[in-house]
Order: structure tokens, then C-alpha cells, then sequence
């Protein structure tokens, strides 16, 4: 009996993890992947039904599902002086989370304090946002305020091109407008903690994905009256803990923040090719703060003999102490690379 009921029971997570993505065919999804009738899927159904966290649409042939919404909550916060993050998530966001595992929950108190606190400091605005929504699969979050923007405050603030070339910068961690008071770490480990986390402001839109080493930025239209938009979401019942993120980035006995992954293709500007100097020193800015350095080729077809030079070569020979390493070159990078290396393997230590 306790194996039936384990069986039926992974059948059940695995309709509430997948019916998003198979809203009209989950039966038959479900049916192929554990080998039972369409009959024995639809009684799993309805008992999730019945249970409140599916809801169910239209007839018999064309019924579709949907996970329900457990929570559905939104507050608007007043920046103004006392406004503290611990606070609003002990009296407000903990509370809204419900019961959740300990290391999920210790995930989302890091994740929330630390773009809440963000807004407070340095987005400038009058209002923060927080809107929640939980299911019986996960929870997503969003942190908005009303302000000048991150990407644009981060380029007026260092001097750099426009946005993309800010979310360049904030792609390799340590970066802060207010180094007094905040380390630069908070949104490059928060990234890397959530199932998704992506950032929209001004006309740029930053994700990161669990488990990919390489962000995202893609352009998009203007959110009105939004300064920025923090987009956070995390399974109810991952195993993932913050210790394992931070010890992911940090080398041996020491427990700073050692290691960054550089997304190269964030240096390129339309069907610019990467070829000169002037644009591998801007890949550079910052990286020696760092023990090891990934550059992340992915999306880079190709690179010039300069630019290859300036990073491989030249920056190495300067800091004989930093490990430099490619991932994900294709084989005309990896020539390149080698080729400026006096023929090192492409992907190895500098």
C-alpha cells in the first residue's frame, strides 16, 4: 500500500509541475510518462481538483487545466524614513509565504530583504511595490518601485556607454553605486539562488536561469510609472540552499566571492563583431577583483586577433595570480584563444 500511495503521489507532483506547459494534454503526458490509462490520470485530476490546486475549464474533450492560486497578495510601501526591510518581511512577506521548508523560506528571506533594501537605498523613488503569488508548485515574487531605474543609475553613476553596458557590469557581481554601504553582491547571488530572477528596467530586461551559467538581455519596451521590476520565482520544495550558492562562488578555505561568470556576448552592440582592444578592456573593467573568471563565449561566433590579445595575453600577463578560462567557445574562438596563447588549450588555466 505504501508504494501505491508513493506512486500516485508522484504522479500528482509531476501533473502540478507540467500542467502549465500541457494545459490541454496533460492526461495524455501523464499517461506516456507512467505508463497508465487516461482514465487513472483523470482520477488523479480530479482529486487535485477537488483539493483546490487545479482548476479545470470546459467540457470533457476540451477541458483544460490550470494550477490554482493559494495566495494572491499585493502592498504598496511609502519610502520614507524607518522604511526597513527586515521589518516588512518579519511582519508581512514571512507571514503571506506561509509554511514553507526551512531552506526555502531562508532562500526568499535572503532574495526579498535584499532587493527591498536595494529599492530603499537607491532607487530614488517615493514608492516600493511587492506583489506575491503562491501556488501549490511555486511561489513568484515581484519587488518594484518607481525610481530612476538601476541600469540607468549604474551607468550615470560609472560613467558607462548605456544599460546594456550596466547589466554587463552587474552580470559580474561585486558591483555597487554605494560601496559605504553595500559590498556589490546582492543581486549577483540573488540571481543565482532563484529558479528565475530577471530585472526590467528602462528598456532592458536582465534574466538569469538556475542551473545555466549565462544571462540574458533582451530589449523591451518601457514599463510606465516603473523604475524597476524585480521578477523572483522558486519551486515550493526545491533543495536548494543559500549556503550551496554562496560555497558555489567562492574557492576552497576562502569564503569570499572568488569566482564570476563573464557573459561575453553582453559586449557585443548589434552585429558588432568583438574585435578590438577597446572593447576586450571593457569586458575587463572590474575583473580583477576576482580570483577565477569564467568567460561565458556562448552566442559569440567569432573574435579578433586584438581583443582575443587584450584578454588572453596582455590582462594575464599583468595578473600572473588570476585564473582565466573560456567555456562554451566554438571552435574558431577556441583557435583564436590558443593562438594568443602560444597554442594553450582553449579552455585551461592561464
Amino acid at each position: 500500500m505504501t508504494r501505491v500511495k508513493a506512486r500516485g503521489e508522484d504522479i500528482r507532483r509531476f501533473i502540478l509541475e507540467h500542467v502549465e506547459r500541457h494545459p490541454e494534454d496533460i492526461s495524455k503526458v501523464v499517461a506516456a510518462k507512467f505508463g497508465i490509462t487516461r482514465q487513472a490520470v483523470n482520477k488523479h485530476l480530479r482529486r487535485l481538483a477537488m483539493e483546490g490546486a487545479l482548476k479545470n475549464e470546459g467540457r470533457t474533450r476540451g477541458r483544460t487545466y490550470a494550477v490554482t492560486p493559494l495566495t494572491q497578495w499585493r502592498s504598496d510601501y511609502p519610502i520614507a524614513p524607518g522604511l526597513a526591510e527586515d521589518l516588512v518581511w518579519s511582519n508581512d512577506i514571512k507571514v503571506v509565504m506561509g509554511q514553507l521548508p526551512d531552506n526555502v523560506l531562508n532562500i526568499w528571506h535572503h532574495g526579498f530583504t535584499e532587493m527591498f533594501n536595494n529599492a530603499i537605498d537607491h532607487s530614488e523613488g517615493n514608492r516600493i511595490t511587492v506583489v506575491i503569488d503562491k501556488t501549490a508548485v511555486d511561489t513568484q515574487m515581484i519587488v518594484m518601485d518607481d525610481g530612476i531605474g538601476i541600469f540607468r543609475k549604474i551607468q550615470a553613476n560609472l560613467n558607462l556607454l548605456d544599460e546594456r553596458h550596466a547589466v554587463l557590469e552587474l552580470s559580474k557581481g561585486k558591483l555597487t553605486t554605494d560601496p559605504r554601504r553595500h559590498s556589490g553582491e546582492g543581486i549577483f547571488f540573488t540571481s543565482r539562488m532563484f529558479d528565475n530572477f530577471s530585472i526590467h528596467s528602462g528598456g532592458v530586461w536582465f534574466s538569469h536561469q538556475y542551473g545555466k551559467q549565462e544571462d540574458w538581455i533582451v530589449e523591451k519596451a518601457k514599463l510606465d510609472g516603473i523604475g524597476t521590476a524585480v521578477f523572483m520565482r522558486l519551486h515550493n520544495h526545491t533543495s536548494r540552499t543559500t549556503k550551496k550558492v554562496f560555497d558555489e562562488f567562492a574557492d576552497g578555505e576562502d569564503f569570499g566571492f572568488t569566482k564570476t561568470v563573464v557573459p561575453v556576448r553582453l559586449a557585443q552592440y548589434g552585429n558588432d563583431q568583438l574585435i578590438s582592444r577597446s572593447q576586450a578592456k571593457r569586458l575587463l573593467a572590474r575583473i580583477e577583483l576576482f580570483q577565477t573568471v569564467m568567460f561565458d563565449f556562448s552566442e559569440v561566433h567569432g573574435i579578433g586577433q586584438a581583443f582575443a590579445d587584450e584578454i588572453f595575453r596582455v590582462f594575464a600577463n599583468e595578473h600572473p595570480k588570476m585564473e582565466l578560462h573560456s567555456i562554451n567557445a566554438s571552435p574558431e574562438v577556441s583557435r583564436m584563444i590558443a593562438r594568443v596563447r602560444g597554442g594553450m588549450a582553449g579552455n585551461g588555466k592561464t
